[in-house]
């Protein structure tokens, strides 16, 4: 029974996507397939992520409220890219305040949108952390927003991550929290590539 809902589904979507079709005139199907070519092809931006790629050492430092001292530690990343070129793998790993800590981040560039795009996952805690921002040419940098979540309030709060290239060898990212109102400074992690 199953198999038959399946089967006929599967008639009705060709169906309609046929019926879509011949709607089109052909200078339309042209102009809808290099939409979706210069959608799908990575572009000198993916290019760029790309030099990132390879083994780092990082050494983070992380001010949990405003005015405190801060928490150091020091750890490896490793990044690629993965899916055609279109997205850069980092999986970041080390011991913070004596427990191991992983995460994965998933970094994008959309042509659609002429925008950046993270996706952030680690071990303490099940939550996805999302992010959007713009390439500034002048600083040679990368701002990135988001919203990210806080158990003890039960709430978001806005972050500001900006990721600075000094040089092919030296990556320096700053993140701004604002789980306290006013926005301050809550981690710098400066990255060293791996010789």
């Amino acid at each position: 029974m199953t198999k038959t809902i399946l089967t006929f589904l599967f008639v009705c979507v060709i169906f309609v996507f046929q019926s879509h079709a011949q709607d089109y005139t052909p200078e339309q199907m042209e102009a809808e397939q290099k939409a979706w070519m210069e959608y799908m092809t990575p572009s000198m931006t993916h290019d760029a992520m790309a030099k990132s790629a390879g083994e780092w050492t990082s050494y983070s430092k992380m001010w949990w409220a405003p005015g405190t001292e801060p928490t150091t530690w020091e750890g490896t990343t490793t990044s690629e890219m993965i899916l055609g070129n279109r997205y850069m793998k980092s999986v970041h790993k080390g011991e913070v305040m004596g427990m191991p800590f992983e995460g994965l981040e998933i970094v994008g560039y959309d042509n659609a949108k002429n925008e950046f795009t993270s996706v952030w996952y680690d071990n303490l805690g099940t939550g996805t952390t999302i992010a959007r921002g713009t390439f500034d040419e002048a600083n040679n940098s990368i701002t990135l927003k988001g919203m990210m979540y806080d158990p003890m309030s039960s709430k978001d709060y806005a972050f500001r991550q900006v990721i600075k290239f000094v040089s092919p060898d030296l990556h320096i990212m700053e993140m701004y929290s604002s789980a306290f109102g006013d926005e301050f400074l809550n981690m710098v992690v400066e990255m060293k590539r791996k010789k």
